[in-house]
C-alpha cells in the first residue's frame, strides 16, 4: 500500500474513532489537516518508537503471552495525543482508543484490499 493511501487510511481510522468512542476526541476546531497530522504522527511514531517499547517490554509482554501489547499501543496513542490535536481521557481510554483502532483500521485495511485500492494483484 502507498504512502499516502496508509496515510489517508489511518486518518480516517482515526476520526472513525473519534466519532465512535468517546474517550478519544480531536480538540474543537480541528480540521481534516490535524487529523492528517495526527495520523502522521501516529505512523512516525509507529515506526520509531513502538519497536522500542515493545523489545523493552519483551519480558512482561511474554508472561502475559502478548496482552500487553494493548498496553504498548495504548502508550503510543498517548503519546500522539500529547503532540497533536487528539485528546485522550485518560490512561484507560488510551488502551480502550488503540483496541478500538486497531480493530477500525484492520477493517478498512480489508475494505481497500478489496477494492483493489491497494494496488497488488491476485
Amino acid at each position: 500500500m502507498g504512502f499516502l493511501l496508509r496515510l489517508i487510511v489511518n486518518a480516517v481510522a482515526l476520526y472513525l474513532l473519534t466519532r465512535v468512542y468517546g474517550g478519544v476526541s480531536f480538540a474543537p476546531g480541528a480540521d481534516a489537516l490535524s487529523v492528517l497530522l495526527a495520523a502522521l504522527v501516529m505512523g512516525i511514531v509507529n515506526a520509531l518508537i513502538r519497536p522500542v517499547l515493545m523489545l523493552l517490554s519483551l519480558p512482561v509482554n511474554v508472561l502475559t503471552l502478548g496482552l500487553f501489547t494493548l498496553v504498548v499501543n495504548g502508550v503510543v496513542l498517548w503519546l500522539v495525543a500529547s503532540v497533536t490535536a487528539l485528546n485522550v481521557n485518560g490512561f484507560g481510554a488510551a488502551i480502550i482508543g488503540a483496541l478500538l483502532l486497531t480493530v477500525i483500521s484492520w477493517v478498512l485495511d480489508a475494505v481497500v484490499g478489496a477494492l483493489g485500492l491497494d494496488g497488488q494483484r491476485d
